[in-house]
């Protein structure tokens, strides 16, 4: 089993689909780091020897951020937006989508699960 930037990639996977299960390794980079490795992007997981092994992990960490880092880097951004109160910073905090969808429908992702409001009783005449 290859363990890359500490996750298990999983062994029955192409070598492209297999790198992007790190954090921070979508399909496009996950290829040019096989490219780069001299590795062909359709050899599986479990075919890929030591050698192999060690160059994609000196090849992601060296020229990539990944996983925790980039979650932290990730974090931090957000947090700077918050601190300095900008409009994407009070989105964030209010927990409303960010980047300028509408939020009087459409936006149960960022919201969260529907709160129902019970209507006022009318006065009985």
């Amino acid at each position: 089993m290859a363990r890359i930037a500490g996750i298990d990639l999983p062994k029955n996977k192409r070598g492209v689909i297999g790198l992007t299960y790190i954090y921070g390794i979508g399909r496009s980079r996950a290829a040019q780091i096989l490219t780069d490795a001299g590795i062909t992007p359709d050899k599986k997981v479990s075919e890929w020897n030591d050698d192999e092994q060690n160059a994609i992990r000196n090849l992601i960490n060296n020229a990539f951020k990944v996983e925790g880092a980039l979650r932290s880097e990730t974090q931090l951004n957000i947090k700077r937006l918050t601190d300095i109160n900008c409009f994407r910073g009070t989105r964030h905090r209010n927990g409303l989508p960010v980047r300028g969808q509408r939020s009087k429908t459409n936006a149960r992702t960022r919201k969260g699960k529907r709160k129902t409001i019970a209507n006022k009783k009318m006065a009985a005449k």
